[in-house]
């Protein structure tokens, strides 16, 4: 399991609004909330992640609660949110590309064109099949 230390900064019914506080700084900037010295940092500004689960323990605005993830769950969505596009990339360029191979001239578009279709193909159906992910509660935190 992969715990976390968070805070509840909001609540809905039986859902909690959390935000995770690093227990150390940064090492670059010293910050515990937010990013202040990276990139992306400077462009957004130091905004927290703030992220849902449910309420199982009747917690209150302000409480310190831990939040945990099995490692196996975290494990399957990881690949397949990059597995997945990604060899639906590769299929797709592969596909396309041998069905007009015989047009030698044009074949390379082809393969962009299929890898493109491909990869817009996959995400359709990863964001699809999340949606039925999100309620099963071994992939809620």
């Amino acid at each position: 399991m992969i715990e976390e230390s968070a805070i509840v900064v909001g609540l809905e019914q039986d859902v909690a609004m959390l935000e995770i506080i690093r227990r150390t700084p940064c090492g670059l900037c010293g910050q515990t909330r937010g990013c202040g010295i990276s990139l992306w940092g400077r462009l957004f500004g130091h905004r927290s992640n703030i992220f849902k689960a449910r309420n199982q323990i009747n917690a209150k605005v302000g409480d310190s609660v831990i939040v945990g993830i099995e490692e196996q769950a975290l494990l399957v969505s990881s690949l397949m949110i990059y597995g997945i596009p990604l060899v639906a990339m590769l299929a797709g360029a592969l596909l396309v590309g041998g069905i007009f191979a015989d047009d030698v001239s044009h074949s390379d578009r082809y393969a962009v064109i299929g890898s493109i279709l491909g990869l817009v193909l996959g995400i359709l159906w990863l964001k699809g099949h999340s949606a039925g992910r999100s309620m099963n509660a071994r992939y809620q935190p």
